[in-house]
């Protein structure tokens, strides 16, 4: 592939700095509550799948911001779509300063509430962000897309890696200065981009029309939101069973945004843009979904060698970084939809040994993972821009915000009922337990966990260990305390286990990947489109 220069200007310098920055930014607040997520559990007394969704408040919400503002951004500007990102990151440090108050003063609802609400705004000021800084970038490069969004990608991991050092330094101290961290780099990127003059998007400088973009996106890409919209909102306002006007409402405003969508557009889309939108879905809980939970995947581990979990997320991060900041020259030697493939290879294998591995082997299994997971996001919105560029900011940033809704509201909390299914698969199958259990945990010679049954989004059926009754149980055992070790060793273990049942989502990733790669071959090679 050819390699193209340019004459960055200092204009450009200081803009990609500041959308790198506010990119950064998004990490901090990202990592800082992956650390905190099982002291939030233990503070909240939540279960895993619960945490989960706690923090798929943090993410979801990134998908109304960024197709919000990716449908006036053109018309407002990028910058007034910087100062309500800003304005985002500042209110989550406050939340969740006073949420840390209200619960030293033993008010836990409020203090909940704060936290749930404050981890909303939060993620609807990292898709402002988004919405700016992915169509900035690729106005200014528009000849080289993919290698100058995979460098301000870069800023990800980056970010990731600054943030997960801090927090491990600072110790154990009060959570609520974990959170006021995000601060810091929102204040600077607010500094640097509200001296700075932004360009107009490459589709408007083109003379593409406001009703050329939204048939790039068409009525199949208007049908797959309105979907995830209409499964977001039965989980938000969480009707009952019998609250039936309340379910048909929300499938009604799906089907008004379809029709009124499609009345205008009178399109389906692009086929090519349907077919990434979907291929983000696994793709963003791979690598997001997995990553809010490493830490608490692996601290039984960490724990065992006696240094932070924390450290894998850092450890796979900074290999991201590096090798996101050297996109020019890989992609150079290989095509977007290669490098696709070939991460897609190594995170199967990555997170299939994070499974099983123990000891310091995890960092091996990581190296994996951490280089699998390394171009997925920005070379997917690269293939994106490149091939979709009538699209403008709204085909990029939709992508971008279908991957972060899937992620905050199916990915993490599906990897939390993953645990959960594979914790009560550990524990039942334990000969030693059922050696040594009291009758009320046995069925025959097998063990009989109470269990609880949980849903999400009414459709998700899981369950969880009811941990009340296994306690009541246990209080007449002479093995209570052995028991209950066991039972927490297999716990670790289950948890760990799961990401095993992660890898069908890169298989997936790998077998679209492997579609287009052929598709395109068959074309005569991937070829970017560019607007006169």
């Amino acid at each position: 592939m050819e390699e193209i220069t340019y004459k960055i200007t200092k204009s450009h310098k200081l803009l990609f700095v500041g959308c790198f920055i506010a990119l950064v930014t998004t990490a901090f607040g990202f990592i800082t509550r992956v650390f905190l997520v099982d002291v939030w559990s233990e503070a909240f007394n939540l279960n895993p799948a619960q945490a989960g969704k706690l923090t798929g408040i943090g993410i979801w919400p990134f998908f109304v911001s960024i197709i919000f503002f990716s449908l006036l951004i053109d018309r407002i500007g990028y910058k007034v779509a910087m100062i309500v990102a800003f304005v985002g990151h500042m209110t989550w440090g406050i939340m969740g300063y006073l949420s840390y108050q209200y619960l030293q003063e033993g008010d836990v609802d409020t203090a909940y509430g704060l936290l749930y609400w404050g981890s909303l705004i939060f993620a609807l000021g990292n898709g402002t962000v988004e919405a700016f800084i992915n169509p900035v970038v690729a106005t200014m490069f528009h000849r080289d897309k993919t290698k100058w969004l995979n460098i301000l990608h870069a800023a990800w991991p980056g970010g990731l890696v600054l943030a997960g050092v801090i927090v491990i330094g600072i110790g154990n101290v009060e959570w609520w200065i974990k959170i006021v961290l995000t601060v810091i780099p929102a204040l600077l990127y607010f500094f640097i981009l509200t001296r700075q003059k932004f360009p107009p998007n490459e589709r408007v400088a083109a003379g593409v029309s406001y009703k050329e973009m939204l048939q790039e996106f068409g009525v199949g890409g208007a049908a797959l939101v309105s979907f995830l919209v209409v499964l977001q909102l039965n989980d938000f306002f969480e009707p009952g069973p019998e609250d039936y006007l309340m379910r048909y409402s929300f499938i009604g405003i799906g089907i008004l945004m379809i029709v009124a969508f499609g009345w205008y557009v009178r399109t389906l889309g692009q086929p090519i843009l349907l077919f990434l939108s979907f291929i983000i879905m696994p793709l963003a809980t791979t690598e997001l979904g997995t990553d809010s939970w490493i830490q608490s995947i692996m601290q039984g581990i960490a724990d065992k060698k006696g240094f932070d979990a924390g450290w894998v997320l850092i450890y796979t991060s900074a290999i991201m970084l590096v090798l996101r900041l050297l996109a020019g020259p890989i992609l150079h030697k290989v095509s977007p939809l290669s490098l696709l493939m070939i991460s897609s290879v190594l995170a199967i294998f990555g997170l299939y040994f994070l499974s099983f591995s123990a000891g310091w082997y995890i960092f091996a299994a990581a190296t994996l993972y951490g280089l699998g997971k390394t171009f997925f996001w920005p070379t997917t919105l690269g293939v994106v821009a490149e091939q979709t560029p009538k699209g403008g900011a709204l085909t990029l940033n939709a992508v971008s915000g279908i991957g972060m809704l899937t992620v905050g509201m199916l990915g993490a909390p599906i990897i939390g009922t993953f645990q959960s299914n594979s914790q009560i698969n550990q524990i039942r199958g334990s000969t030693e337990i059922a050696q040594i259990a009291p009758s009320g945990l046995l069925e025959g010679n097998a063990i009989h966990l109470p269990l609880e049954d949980k849903t999400i989004y009414s459709v998700i059926n899981y369950k969880v260990i009811n941990e009340d009754k296994v306690d009541e149980i246990l209080s007449i055992s002479e093995n209570q305390a052995e028991i209950h070790a066991l039972i927490s060793e297999l716990k670790t273990t289950g948890t760990q286990r799961a990401l095993k049942t992660v890898i069908i989502f890169p298989i997936i990733m790998l077998i679209c990947y492997a579609i287009l790669y052929f598709y395109f071959k068959s074309k005569g090679g991937y070829k970017p489109i560019a607007l006169s």
